[in-house]
Parts: C-alpha cells; sequence; structure tokens
C-alpha cells in the first residue's frame, strides 16, 4: 500500500529547518563586552538589545513598533465621525430647503427660518433637529440615517463586529440592544458583588446574546476583559480629542438611534468596567495629525492598536522588574510586525536559554551572572585563534599551532587516557577496535573510546610562567584594555590546551599586585587609580617561580608606563609622579633577582613615552631580556610568539 502525503506551507513560528543559534558569536559579542568593563547580565542583555548578524534585536524590533505607531498617528485624524454627520446634517437641510422652497406657505416660510437659526455647531444642530417635523421624506431618511450611523458607531467602539450585526437597524433591533446592555449591566454587578452563581449567569447571558460577541468569551473573565479593553480605548479616544470634539460627542451620543437611552446604557457600562478592571489604560491619550478621518469604531480600534504597541514596547524593552523573554506576545508581534519579527524575538530566547543551558553562563554564590569555566575556554579558543592567525601571517609559518603540547614522536605508543593530547596513532587505533569486535561479536560499536591509542613523545622541558599585565587607567582610556585582555585568555588557553605541564600565573598591577584567575581578568573593571607598582607585581612573580623550581622560569610584562609605585616593608604602596629613584631602585632589585633564578624576562611596551623607554631598556640589559613593542592589536600575537619561542629554544 503506497502512502501519500501533502505539503503545506509551515505555520509554527521558527524554522524547523533553520540553522542552530550561533552561539559562538553570540559568545563572542558577551565576551567582548564583558572584557570592556560590562557585566555579564549586562552584557547578556546587550546581545539581546542589539542582536546578531542574523537576528534583529530587541532595540531593532521597538524600533520598527515605534515607526507603525508614528505612521499611524502622522496618516489619520479622530474626527470621522463628527466630520460624516457634517456631510450627512448638510445634505438634510439642503434636501429640506429644496423642498421648503416650492411651498408658498407661511408654515414653509416659518420653517425654513427654524433652520436659519440653528445653533452653528454640529451637535446642537443635530440635538435641535431631533423633533423636528421634515418635510421633505429624503431629508427624513437622511436624517435617521444619521440617528443608525451614530448608534452603530458608539455600539461598536465597545462591541467587536456590532456594524456587521446591525446593517439594517430596526426598532426591534434598538430594542434587543437596549435588553443586552441591561442584562450586561446586571451580570457585571453580579460579578462586583461576588455572586457565586455568576459562571451560570454568564451562560444564561451568552445564551440570549452570543450573536453580539463573536470574539466567543468562554468565561465571564474574558468577557470583561475584551469588554475593558476596548472601553478603556474609547475613553483614550476622548482623551485625544478637542474639549470641543468631546463635547459634541457626547450630545450626538444622546441621538444614538434616537434613544437616549442607549447612551445612558454605555456611560454605565463604562463605569462597571473601569471598577472592574482599574489596570486598563484608561488614562491615555494620543496625537493624531494626519488628514485620513477616522469614525469613531476605526479610531477606537487605533487606539486599542496603539496600546497594542506601546504593550509590546514595554515588552521588547525589558524594563520592568522580573522581565523575561517570555512576556513577548507572539501573536501580537506577527500582527504589527510579520511573521519575520516573530523568528528573531524566539531566536533570542532560544540564544539565551542555550548560553544558560549549555553552561556557558552561571550563577555566582552572590546571585549574580558570570561566564563559566567552559565559556572562557571557548572565549580563550578564539583568541587564540586570532593571534596563531596573526603569527602565521608575520612570520610565513606553515603550521604554529601543531597538536599535542610535548616534542618529537619517540615511535612508541599508548592507550589514550584523558586530557592527553598527543596525536593518534590511526593504525593501532583500527586494530585494537578489530580485534575487540572479533571477541565481542559484530554486534559491538565499531569504535569505543578504549580503543584509541596516542603515539607518545618526547618530554620537553617544563616551565613556569607569570603574565604581568598593567591595569592602571592609562591602559582604559588608551584602548588597551581589551587587548590586554585578550592576550590573556590567548595566552592562558594556549597553556591549557598544549603545554598543560607549564605553570601558568597571571597578575594585575595597578597600584598594587594581585594574582587573578582567568575569568577574574576578564570580568575586571577599569578603575582610576594613580600607580604602576611593577615592584610588587614581580615580587609576585618571584613568589611563582619559586614555588616551580624544577621549571624553566619565563617572565612576561605587558605595560604602557613606567613605575610609579613601589611596596614597602609594612605592605602599603607608595605613589610619585615623576618615579623616585627609590621606586625604579626596588623594582630594578627585583629584576636583578629574577635574573638570579634563570628567569627569561619579556617587556611588551605599549606607548612611545620616552621615559618608558628608557626604563624598559635598562630592564632588559639588567634582566637579561628583551623588549618588544607591539601595537595593541598586535600585543596578542607578540606575547604567544615570545612564549612559543622560549619553548621553541629550550
Amino acid at each position: 500500500m503506497s502512502r501519500r502525503f501533502r505539503y503545506n506551507a509551515w505555520h509554527g513560528g521558527a524554522d524547523p529547518l533553520a540553522p542552530p543559534v550561533d552561539l559562538r558569536a553570540a559568545l563572542d559579542q558577551i565576551g567582548r563586552d564583558v572584557m570592556e568593563g560590562a557585566s555579564p547580565r549586562s552584557a547578556l542583555e546587550e546581545l539581546l538589545r542589539t542582536g546578531t548578524r542574523e537576528v534583529s534585536g530587541l532595540d531593532e524590533l521597538t524600533r520598527r513598533l515605534w515607526q507603525r505607531r508614528s505612521e499611524m498617528q502622522r496618516r489619520h485624524r479622530l474626527d470621522g465621525t463628527i466630520s460624516e454627520v457634517r456631510r450627512l446634517l448638510d445634505r438634510a437641510l439642503e434636501q429640506e430647503r429644496l423642498a421648503l422652497a416650492a411651498d408658498t406657505s407661511e408654515d414653509a416660510r416659518f420653517r425654513e427660518l427654524q433652520l436659519e437659526a440653528l445653533p452653528p455647531d454640529v451637535a446642537g444642530q443635530v440635538s435641535e433637529l431631533a423633533n423636528y417635523d421634515w418635510r421633505s421624506s429624503d431629508a427624513r431618511e437622511t436624517f435617521e440615517e444619521i440617528r443608525q450611523m451614530l448608534g452603530t458607531e458608539f455600539l461598536e467602539q465597545r462591541f467587536q463586529g456590532m456594524k456587521q450585526a446591525m446593517q439594517q437597524v430596526t426598532p426591534e433591533d434598538v430594542a434587543r440592544v437596549q435588553q443586552m446592555l441591561d442584562d450586561l449591566s446586571a451580570l457585571l454587578a453580579a460579578q462586583a458583588r461576588g455572586d457565586a452563581d455568576t459562571q451560570q449567569k454568564f451562560e444564561q447571558f451568552m445564551a440570549q446574546h452570543g450573536a453580539f460577541f463573536p470574539e466567543n468569551p468562554r468565561n465571564i473573565d474574558e468577557l470583561i476583559d475584551a469588554l475593558a479593553a476596548r472601553s478603556a480605548a474609547a475613553q483614550r479616544l476622548l482623551n485625544s480629542m478637542s474639549e470641543q470634539q468631546r463635547a459634541e460627542l457626547m450630545s450626538l451620543s444622546q441621538q444614538a438611534f434616537g434613544d437616549p437611552g442607549i447612551a445612558q446604557a454605555l456611560q454605565r457600562l463604562d463605569r462597571q468596567l473601569q471598577g472592574l478592571r482599574p489596570g486598563e489604560d484608561w488614562t491615555g491619550r494620543a496625537r493624531f495629525r494626519g488628514d485620513q478621518p477616522m469614525g469613531l469604531a476605526e479610531a477606537t480600534e487605533a487606539m486599542a492598536e496603539l496600546g497594542q504597541l506601546d504593550r509590546l514596547a514595554e515588552q521588547l524593552g525589558q524594563a520592568y522588574p522580573g522581565a523575561s523573554l517570555e512576556d513577548i506576545d507572539l501573536e501580537a508581534l506577527e500582527r504589527q510586525l510579520g511573521p519575520q519579527a516573530v523568528v528573531d524575538a524566539q531566536r533570542l530566547s532560544e540564544i539565551e536559554q542555550q548560553l544558560r543551558q549549555q553552561g556557558l553562563l552561571q550563577r555566582a554564590p552572590d546571585g549574580s551572572l558570570r561566564l563559566s569555566p567552559r565559556a572562557m575556554r571557548r572565549l580563550g579558543e578564539n583568541a587564540l585563534r586570532s593571534v596563531i592567525s596573526q603569527l602565521r601571517s608575520r612570520r610565513g609559518e606553515r603550521d604554529t599551532d601543531r597538536a599535542g603540547a610535548a616534542g618529537e614522536l619517540t615511535g612508541t605508543t599508548r592507550p589514550w587516557t584523558y586530557g592527553d593530547a598527543e596525536p593518534w596513532d590511526a593504525v593501532r587505533t583500527v586494530r585494537n577496535a578489530v580485534l575487540r569486535r572479533a571477541a565481542e561479536g559484530p554486534d559491538s560499536a565499531q569504535l569505543d573510546i578504549s580503543d584509541l591509542e596516542v603515539a607518545e613523545t618526547e618530554q620537553r622541558s617544563r616551565a613556569a610562567v607569570v603574565l604581568c599585565v598593567d591595569t592602571s587607567w592609562s591602559m582604559v582610556q588608551d584602548g588597551r584594555w581589551v587587548p590586554m585582555k585578550r592576550t590573556a585568555l590567548a595566552l592562558h588557553h594556549l597553556v591549557a590546551t598544549r603545554f598543560r605541564s607549564d605553570a601558568l600565573q597571571l597578575v594585575t598591577f595597578g597600584r598594587y599586585a594581585s594574582t587573578v584567575d582567568v575569568g577574574e581578568l576578564a570580568a575586571l573593571e577599569g578603575v582610576w587609580e594613580q600607580g604602576t607598582n611593577l615592584h610588587h607585581a614581580l615580587l609576585l612573580a618571584g613568589r611563582h617561580l619559586r614555588r616551580h623550581p624544577d621549571a624553566q622560569p619565563v617572565v612576561l610584562v605587558v605595560t604602557d608606563g613606567e613605575p610609579t609605585a613601589h611596596l614597602e616593608p609594612d605592605g602599603e604602596a607608595v605613589f610619585q609622579y615623576p618615579p623616585s629613584p627609590h621606586t625604579l631602585g626596588v623594582t630594578l632589585s627585583e629584576v636583578d633577582s629574577l635574573r638570579r633564578l634563570g628567569t627569561t624576562l619579556s617587556v611588551f611596551m605599549l606607548g612611545e613615552d620616552p621615559s618608558l623607554k628608557a626604563f624598559v631598556d635598562i630592564v632588559a640589559r639588567r634582566g637579561g631580556g628583551r623588549v618588544l613593542a607591539p601595537t595593541p592589536d598586535g600585543l596578542g600575537a607578540a606575547v604567544v610568539g615570545d612564549y612559543l619561542r622560549t619553548k621553541r629554544r629550550r
């Protein structure tokens, strides 16, 4: 039996065949912001606001909402109903005057005087003509059209679909509407009192008057929500009109269907709904300045749409307590901006969820967000990849990122264990798999982790490495802050993955020096303080080197200023600018101490200050090291390249 398949357009939101979100790009952006001094939470919020190259951010979606709102306000104006009443009224008066002109009686002249004495405003004229005995049947029909139009407009403001339900209005229809309004008022009063049988009353009400509610509410709360939203929009419409327009509309409402009871019932309904749903926006207003008039029903729909746009903008803004991307009304977003906006919002939510679920962001003990070790490894990998690319282009090396952390192959192999980075021996690995399957049977796995075998290499000399980075304010203000952090990330990742036997220590120095891990350094904020205490940094470097006496000592110093602070024996830092001879002396004394340990010392000078050049030259001569002057963009390649040079030399 053959199967038959049918294919249709996808209507489920995000494309199920779309590629997964690019977490690497998202993490790069978050990491860049964190290294510039932002907290992980604010960096995540910034990512959601700005989006990625493939996904529009919340700011772009909000901009499009405000653009749509502005277009609506520039295109329309609110006096459509009053203008239509004026047009119909002018036609009725013209028809009546033509009929009176053909009549030579004194009564006709008296009626003409009545028409000339009408008030100047439209509402006053309609009110005066409510009891007028029209001579022209056409004029009478036109005036009746005004009453019916007012009735349907005022009802359509509060009840969706009323125009379609009452295209041909009869006295029986008006009576039915009046009865519905009275019953609805009674139902709302029962709900306000908290009567126990309100659901039963609701069902009875819907059974009798359900034709007036095409949205088909399932319970009284849904009914009140729908009515209150439209009633609040109608109130905001009145708030947006001029005082004269409001007065005219209130007067015209008394002429709806020629029955003032309809207007009174609607006003009572508005008061009840405001009491039941005070959280709706009953006081807002909007300014319309276009040239396309809107009737009451259309204008109320526009006010409701503006309210929806405002709520969406608030949801996209995520500025309220407890905000979440799950709060975004995707159906409303699609109505306003189309399906692609929904896809973008869902992708942003997916990025946020994946960053948390994959452990790239985690909670610190104090409840704040921080980058996880896994995220730091990814950032370090990206930083190292960029550095390796620079090294290749600068030196023309074919392969500077060789696999493994050891040296030449010895010709022997051993089983793989966790943490090994030596190259696999493919022949021995396949042989192990074949022998294992022969013993276990053909149903066993074709390749198992126990089959892996790696090639042994000669053990290289172990190094104790200290990277000292200047964290004084000048590093921030001169654009060297992020390159410094990316350099530390790249070196840390290189040591952690390829030279795991080396012991790396990160030291920051401003007024004081301190040892930090890579996560602390990445999240370190620039703080204004005076002092470049290289003396303290070298003291900490020497302590680390002495803890590893069997390792080759290597010290890498990144700085943009000569020493202006030193550490006293009591632990207090002393600052002086220009640098005092004592500060320079104790700093160079630590350089001498490091040289006695056999340390390879390299200084990476950022900036071209003459006094800094003079000082680092002295350091290079006394420390037996060398000085490099890279640009901020080339700092990572310079530091990593120098570290690799020392490895090759050993």
